[in-house]
């Protein structure tokens, strides 16, 4: 939870067009310097869902949720340049009555891209982009909890590489194409770079079932990547984020695309209270299935399948 203590410790300020001045304007700071621009932004967000049951003769389970979230960015912009840097991060909980507290979402995530523009006429952006995802605190498949299956940086997913991009207004409309993308999965915990999880490769055992090669704990690729990223208001008051990302390997099982799709809605309330109604897709070939056999404890290995998240909440946002 530092890292939540760190984002939270930075100073918002915001800085827009304006010929060696200064200007407060609802706690946020304007300052420019000639054609330069900074612009910072930090929004936290809280979700609550409770339910409670009282001589309810249909029964139920009393519970509550919560879902933290914040996000920060920071573009710079000078003449034809543009650089762009963001940190989102979200951590979810959720306590049912006779259950222990159980995560409900675990996300860490830093992008940085930037973008250069021959002259103002054209939208096209030669740009370069990194992209960093990990998770804070250990996964479980519920009720276990004797055994994660996932901790931090365990996976943790790195991407770098360059291409193009196209956007009339990048921060509101993106499409972007790499054509040589690194992509990197890591593994630091060793009992699951030892199972192969992820997709890293598993440790060779001996017919004793003693350890002769331990398993790696990265995985490197190197492939196209494609990204779309969209966010308009629909409606008044309703908005829509739309984030893509396409991937595939040049090296191994080319053509087997990766898939993060995430699509939110935000219903604007007033300023402080909305309500979010979001879906996010998922497919990677890299992470299987593990489906239990007649025998109990013993597990076999399947395919990939798809991975999907719907998300319904009412919360309070702010800008900090």
């Amino acid at each position: 939870m530092r890292f939540c203590l760190i984002i939270l410790a930075v100073l918002s300020f915001q800085i827009s067009k304006a010929q060696d001045s200064i200007v407060k304007k609802q706690d946020s700071v304007v300052k420019v310097l000639d054609t330069v621009t900074w612009v910072q932004t930090n929004r936290a967000g809280l979700d609550i869902n409770e339910v409670t049951f009282v001589n309810w003769n249909a029964g139920g389970s009393n519970s509550v949720s919560a879902l933290f979230n914040i996000v920060s960015s920071l573009t710079y912009k000078k003449e034809n340049l543009i650089w762009k840097s963001s940190i989102r991060s979200r951590y979810g909980v959720n306590k049912q009555e006779n259950q222990k507290l159980r995560k409900t979402e675990d996300e860490l995530e830093l992008i940085s891209s930037i973008g250069y523009r021959k002259d103002t006429l054209t939208n096209w952006y030669y740009s370069g982009r990194f992209n960093f995802k990990t998770q804070y605190s250990n996964g479980y498949n519920y009720p276990n909890r004797e055994n994660p299956i996932s901790r931090f940086m365990a996976p943790g997913y790195l991407f770098i590489g360059g291409g193009v991009e196209y956007g009339k207004n990048l921060e509101k409309l993106s499409f972007y194409f790499s054509p040589l993308t690194f992509k990197g999965t890591f593994v630091l915990d060793q009992e699951l770079a030892d199972a192969g999880s992820f997709g890293v490769e598993a440790a060779v055992y001996d017919d004793f079932g003693n350890r002769i090669i331990k398993g790696e704990n990265a995985r490197t690729e190197m492939g196209v990547l494609i990204t779309n990223t969209y966010e308009t208001e629909v409606f008044e008051n309703i908005y829509v984020r739309n984030q893509l990302s396409l991937y595939t390997d040049y090296l191994n099982t080319f053509g087997n695309v990766d898939v993060d799709w995430e699509v939110v809605f935000d219903f604007k309330v007033n300023d402080y209270v909305k309500a979010t109604l979001g879906s996010h897709i998922k497919y990677d070939n890299d992470i299987k299935t593990q489906q239990e056999t007649a025998v109990a404890d013993v597990f076999v290995e399947r395919g990939a399948k798809l991975q999907w998240k719907q998300v319904l909440g009412v919360g309070v946002t702010m800008d900090l």
